[in-house]
């Protein structure tokens, strides 16, 4: 029993102990926790052990960093765009973007400017839209009052590669972008902000391409099976007559009607004599001075509502031409006579972007109907007789100088008159190139009583000296020092150009030659008058 006994004490002695150490590592644990909590607690208040060292300052900077955008926020500007007014409603568009824009930036700060652009199209390049030009020139400015910028949508910024070009100056100057796309702000060094980007601005390009594939299929298959009316300026000896509801049943339902062309009972015959007196085989400009002198309204004095950019004061050979090449004057619908192509706006700088540049297209390139759509001016026959008749348009095909058939002229656009200072123009005299100045006449209108005569020279006699005239311009600037030389006998020897080589320098230089027709000389700027032999001194 007192084995037993004792074997007891000892077990609750050995429990007291051990209670006694769980309480100790219990205790020492609570302590060590509410040491960590104290400790941390102190480094989040910047007191603690270690509270002046380089990471804690460090930390510090970006807290209050965070802090003032909390209490003041960043400074934005925001950019919007409206492409066309006549088809967007400009203030419900805009507020739309900057609501977007206004909700993205909640929280972060407050928009403090605002550039839109209106009538711009997202393929123009930021350096060529005026707002957003003015973004990036205020980009170097310092003072300027807004930190980030933000837009509405991706499209109405970007499109293409703008973003690729827009992004390097903004991350330079240490502007921020915000976009929804985004979820807010654009991370510049991120590789997937950056693919992001990269395939919005592809898809916005491929939306252009695709509404326009789809447009242009529509409006060529409305042409030719329907000889639908497109719209545009109806031509000269037409007006427009209602046609009915549009063909449309939703714009049909909102009030739109569908027009076609009808002979203007005014004008049409009009139409009807030009085509009659040129396949008699008068010119263009006797046709157009007839007209003057009849004094018969032209075209754009006839219909100034839909012509008001159009001064309206007589007929000129170009709207002669003009009716005499349309052939809707054969009663067939036409679409696709003009083309629109994308150049480079500055082949100097790509950056600027492409440009829109209208040009003709050839007769095969047309879209025709197939049946007549409206009462015909003219026939086919006569128009196509017509065409034959019309002298060849546009510069000749550049050949070998020299080749028959072939009109080359070595110094259009270099030579002005001396009497009136205009560009002299090329013009074909028995069968070699001349140059004339009329003085602001045309073949349109009767020549003016008291009016200078008309200023001539032909090319052959200029050619043989522009050699010396390239002297005389290479010893005004010094341009040629280093290509002189001094033979064994002491004379000065130089490198002699050909009229070629000076009619290029010239063109590089942009240098125009001055022709005085009184005088018979010939010069440049800054260098002496040549005489030019004319054809009466030559006998």
């Amino acid at each position: 029993m007192a084995g037993i006994a004792g074997w007891e004490a000892g077990l609750l002695e050995f429990a007291d102990a051990a209670t006694g150490i769980l309480d100790a590592v219990i205790e020492s644990g609570a302590l060590a926790r509410e040491g960590r909590m104290a400790a941390a607690r102190s480094w989040q208040a910047g007191t603690g052990p270690g509270a002046g060292g380089l990471a804690a300052w460090a930390e510090r900077t970006g807290r209050r960093r965070a802090e003032g955008i909390g209490r003041g926020g960043l400074r934005f500007a925001f950019y919007g765009r409206v492409s066309t007014e006549d088809w967007q409603d400009l203030e419900s568009s805009l507020a739309r973007q900057l609501a977007q824009a206004e909700a993205l930036v909640c929280g972060h700060g407050r928009i403090l400017a605002r550039f839109c652009d209106v009538g711009q199209s997202r393929s123009v390049a930021w350096g060529r839209r005026p707002q957003a030009a003015v973004v990036i020139a205020a980009l170097a400015d310092p003072d300027r009052e807004w930190d980030a910028l933000v837009v509405g949508e991706y499209e109405r910024a970007f499109y293409g590669s703008q973003y690729a070009m827009v992004a390097p100056l903004l991350q330079h100057y240490g502007v921020q972008l915000w976009m929804p796309e985004a979820g807010g702000k654009v991370d510049f060094a991120s590789e997937h902000d950056e693919r992001a980007m990269t395939g919005l601005g592809l898809s916005s390009k491929r939306e252009v391409a695709r509404t326009s594939i789809r447009v242009r299929t529509a409006m060529a298959t409305q042409t030719r099976e329907q000889g639908r009316y497109l719209g545009g300026r109806p031509p000269y000896g037409y007006r427009l007559e209602d046609a009915g509801p549009h063909p449309n049943k939703a714009h049909a339902a909102w009030g739109r009607r569908a027009h076609k062309l009808e002979p203007d009972p005014e004008t049409a015959h009009v139409v009807r004599w030009v085509f009659a007196q040129r396949l008699a085989g008068h010119s263009v400009a006797r046709i157009a001075r007839a007209l003057n002198e009849a004094e018969v309204p032209c075209p754009s004095a006839s219909d100034p509502k839909r012509n008001p950019h159009r001064p309206g004061t007589g007929w000129t050979l170009g709207t002669v031409t003009t009716i005499l090449q349309n052939p809707r004057y054969t009663g067939h619908q036409v679409w696709n006579r003009q083309r629109t192509d994308r150049d480079l706006a500055d082949p100097a700088d790509v950056s600027l972007g492409h440009k829109d540049v209208q040009r003709w297209n050839l007769p095969d390139g047309w879209v025709i109907s197939r049946r007549p759509a409206h009462q015909a001016l003219v026939s086919e026959a006569d128009y196509i007789a017509a065409q034959g008749v019309a002298a060849a348009r546009g510069p000749a095909p550049r050949t070998e100088m020299g080749a028959p058939g072939t009109r080359t002229y070595l110094l259009a656009g270099l030579l002005r008159c001396g009497e009136c200072g205009r560009r002299m123009e090329s013009a074909w005299s028995n069968g070699r190139p001349a140059y004339r100045c009329r003085h602001g006449s045309t073949s349109a209108s009767a020549p003016e009583h008291g009016r200078p005569r008309n200023t001539f020279i032909r090319e052959d006699r200029v050619l043989p000296h522009l050699p010396a005239l390239h002297l005389l311009l290479t010893d005004a600037d010094g341009s040629e020092g280093q290509r002189r030389r001094r033979t064994r006998r002491g004379a000065d020897a130089r490198h002699h150009a050909s009229p070629e080589d000076v009619i290029a320098r010239l063109r590089d230089n942009q240098v125009t030659l001055t022709f005085d027709a009184a005088a018979g000389t010939l010069h440049a700027k800054g260098a002496a008058a040549i005489h030019i032999v004319t054809r009466k001194e030559a006998g």
